[in-house]
């Protein structure tokens, strides 16, 4: 399996099109973007050397009745393997 596939299903991030709520704020966002990247990590835990990790980026659109979408607020995310901050700070909207 390819790296940036396990970051995909063991970190159960969602799909292009997708709704999400913020944990935070009770806000819906729409995933708009999906990138695979390769990030900068200093914790290498065999050398402690800095190394690349492979990462996905998402990018959100905050939902807003009467805006279209892609017009309003967005953001991004990148996620790896070795962090929880999707699930810490987002659910996915069923």
């Amino acid at each position: 399996m390819r790296e940036f596939d396990e970051i995909i299903q063991q970190k159960n991030l969602p799909r292009v099109g997708q709704m999400v709520r913020s944990k935070d704020y009770n806000t819906l966002w729409r995933v708009m973007e999906k990138r695979e990247r390769w990030v900068n990590s200093a914790d290498d835990p065999k050398t402690g050397e800095p190394r690349l990790l492979p990462a996905i980026y998402l990018s959100f659109w905050r939902v807003q009745e009467g805006k279209q979408p892609g017009v309003g607020k967005t953001m991004g995310y990148t996620y790896t393997l070795y962090d929880n901050t999707f699930e810490s700070h987002w659910e996915i909207v069923p």
